[in-house]
C-alpha cells in the first residue's frame, strides 16, 4: 500500500490515494499503520477518495479503528495533497466529509500549498445534535461528574464532531494535568452517547489561550482543528474572549475566527507533508 505521511500543527495521519489503489479493511488498516513502534506511526487514517458532490472525498478512521465524522487538520493535508499531487487543481476545494461538504482556500507558492483556511461551518449547540444527555438545553459550563472532589463545568459544540471544553485558571495547572486519566473519564461519560473530544484550555488574553486535548479513539494528540474550532466557540459563550483568536496547541497554532455575519467558524493553519512511502506489514497484526 502506497502512503503519505502528513499533519498539520502536529495531529499526523497515513493518507491513502483510494483514486488509485483501494483500502479494503480501513479500521484494520488504521489500527495497524497507526501504532508508532511496529507501525507507520500517526494519530489514524485518512483516505482521500473521488466524491459526487465535491471535488475529493476525506474519510478518516482514528487510531483504535473507529470512524470520525471531521477532523480540521487533516482535512487541510488532503487539500493539500489533493493539490499538489494532481487530483485536483481548484481553489477553493471542496472536500466531502461524513460532517458535509467543507471549503478550504488555498495559499499557494511556487505551486505549494503552504497554508489553507477552512470554513468549519455553523457550530451546533442542540444537546441532542451534539449528542449529549442533557435534561436541559444549556450546554454552556455544566457540571460533569468525572469522579473526584469537583465536578468540571464543560461547554458542549458540535463542529461536525463532538467536543467538551474546560477552562482552567492557569499554564501551570494545564501542564500538571493527568489527561492520560482525565481524558477517557470524560470521552466515554455516560452523557456523550457517541463518546466526546475532550479539550482543557487556559486563556491567555481575550485573542490568544492554549489548549490540551484528548481525542477520541486515539489519546492526547499535539492539535485538534475541530477543537480548537469548538474552543473558540466556548471562549466567546462563556465571555472569555473575543471572535477572533490564536490558540497554542503542543504541536503548533492554529487561527480561529466566529463570523458574526454568517455564525461560520473559520480556521486557518498549516499542512506539511513527511514523507511516502510503501507499506508491506500484514493488517491482521492489528
Amino acid at each position: 500500500m502506497q502512503f503519505t505521511k502528513m499533519h498539520g500543527a502536529g495531529n499526523d495521519y497515513v493518507y491513502v490515494n483510494t483514486f488509485e489503489q483501494p483500502v479494503d479493511d480501513p479500521p484494520a488498516v488504521a489500527q495497524t499503520v497507526s501504532d508508532r513502534h511496529f507501525g507507520v506511526g500517526s494519530d489514524g487514517l485518512v483516505l482521500i477518495g473521488p466524491a459526487d458532490d465535491a471535488d475529493v472525498r476525506m474519510c478518516m478512521f482514528n487510531a483504535d479503528g473507529s470512524e470520525s465524522e471531521m477532523c480540521g487538520n487533516a482535512i487541510r493535508c488532503v487539500a493539500k495533497y489533493a493539490w499538489e499531487h494532481g487530483l485536483v487543481r481548484t481553489n477553493p476545494m471542496r472536500i466531502a466529509t461524513r460532517a458535509g461538504v467543507k471549503t478550504i482556500d488555498l495559499t499557494v507558492e511556487d505551486d505549494r500549498v503552504i497554508a489553507s483556511s477552512v470554513d468549519m461551518g455553523e457550530p451546533i449547540l442542540d444537546p441532542a445534535r451534539i449528542p449529549v444527555a442533557l435534561d436541559d438545553t444549556s450546554v454552556i459550563e455544566a457540571p460533569l461528574d468525572i469522579g473526584g472532589p469537583q465536578t468540571w463545568p464543560v461547554t458542549c459544540v458540535s463542529m461536525g464532531n463532538p467536543h467538551a471544553v474546560t477552562f482552567l485558571n492557569d499554564r501551570d495547572a494545564l501542564a500538571a494535568l493527568p489527561l492520560a486519566t482525565i481524558g477517557p473519564r470524560i470521552e466515554n461519560h455516560a452523557w456523550f452517547p457517541k463518546r466526546i473530544n475532550a479539550h482543557v484550555v487556559v486563556v491567555d488574553g481575550p485573542g490568544e489561550l492554549t489548549m490540551r486535548t484528548w481525542e477520541r479513539g486515539t489519546g492526547e494528540t499535539l492539535a485538534c482543528g475541530t477543537g480548537a474550532s469548538a474552543v473558540c466557540v466556548a471562549g466567546v459563550l462563556s465571555g472569555r474572549t473575543s471572535r477572533d483568536v490564536q490558540i497554542h496547541l503542543p504541536g503548533g497554532d492554529l487561527e480561529i475566527a466566529w463570523r458574526e455575519a454568517d455564525n461560520h467558524v473559520i480556521m486557518t493553519g498549516p499542512a506539511v507533508e513527511v514523507f511516502s512511502g510503501l507499506w508491506q506489514g500484514a493488517v491482521d497484526e492489528a
